[in-house]
């Protein structure tokens, strides 16, 4: 009942920004008209545009100087050529944003404490490399990204642009382990890590969302929801060949085995699991990884209603 009354309640609010700017529906400052996806489940989150700052200069220590992640503590991974970086989730909470470079390359990394999502994302968009914040705004309950060059929405999961000047622009996403620092570390020994020195006052060691994982509520309403796993359940998530697929994190688990074959859009795939630090990821048929997202069980299914669901022998 109380998400109908989210719902209600913002779909007031957009008519009210209707009316009042004739026409033209905004919330957050962004222009929402001629948006991809329905302008009425587009929601406020609570804070305001930025009101969750990115992090535009991130800092990095080598893994021997990383006295601020534990070895049990979640991070983020990635790779582009011969550079590993790990990104702590504790930070990552705070902040959802990470505009960084690899080289010359631009990536974004990005988190949704609410979907359970971590994706980094190739940011150069026709030539051109893009800075990202955050929006204030949701879709299904998954992070609106905004670019600040063309101040159009981007959604996390969708990995494209919802509105604005590059409404319907795909980012190209990277693949991301959702991992621990130590099964992090023991792959790349080489591997900095984001520093906490990142010049905002938050306190990293506390958790803003401590309970909501275990809890079954939702604090936004979403589209679709299906009670065949707990919503918080962790899946991998892949897309391959026009289909989706999920694999949830118990059925891996009792399936008592490290390495799954499967096929996924007419493709032989692999997906290696490891219990112990709660992480998979997808190789190809040649041993190459695909990008594939670690997701809560309704954000997954929020944004694919028709994936195939992995569910054990």
């Amino acid at each position: 009942m109380k998400y109908t009354h989210v719902r209600h309640f913002a779909v007031a609010l957009i008519a009210l920004a209707v009316s009042a700017s004739g026409g033209a529906v905004e919330r957050n400052g962004f222009r929402l008209d001629g948006a991809a996806v329905p302008v009425d489940e587009i929601l406020p989150g609570g804070p305001a545009r930025d009101g969750i700052p990115a992090i535009d200069h991130p800092r990095f220590v080598p893994a021997a100087q990383a006295r601020h992640v534990k070895p049990g503590d979640r991070v983020l991974g990635v790779v582009r050529g011969e550079i590993s970086r790990a990104y702590p989730i504790a930070i990552l909470n705070w902040h959802e944003v990470v505009n960084d470079r690899f080289g010359d390359e631009a990536v974004v990394v990005t988190f949704c404490p609410l979907c359970g999502t971590g994706m980094a994302f190739a940011a150069r968009i026709a030539g051109r490399d893009l800075s990202f914040g955050v929006s204030g705004l949701l879709y299904n309950s998954d992070v609106l990204l905004y670019d600040r060059q063309t101040e159009s929405l981007w959604s996390q999961i969708m990995a494209q642009a919802v509105t604005g000047p590059l409404r319907g622009q795909r980012l190209v996403f990277l693949a991301t382990a959702h991992t621990t620092w130590a099964e992090w570390r023991a792959r790349h020994p080489a591997t900095d890590v984001l520093s906490a020195d990142t010049g905002y006052g938050r306190d990293y060691a506390r958790d803003p969302y401590a309970g909501y994982r275990e809890s079954p509520d939702l604090m936004f309403p979403v589209a679709t929801q299906d009670k065949r796993l707990h919503p918080k359940e962790q899946v991998i998530g892949l897309t391959l060949g026009g289909e989706h697929k999920a694999y949830p994190f118990s059925a891996l688990a009792r399936a008592g085995r490290r390495v799954l074959d499967d096929r996924v859009g007419g493709q032989a795939i692999r997906v290696e699991f490891d219990a112990e630090a709660r992480t998979g990821r997808v190789l190809d048929a040649d041993g190459r990884e695909l990008p594939s997202v670690t997701a809560f069980w309704f954000a997954w299914l929020a944004f694919h209603p028709q994936t195939a669901l992995y569910e054990g022998k």
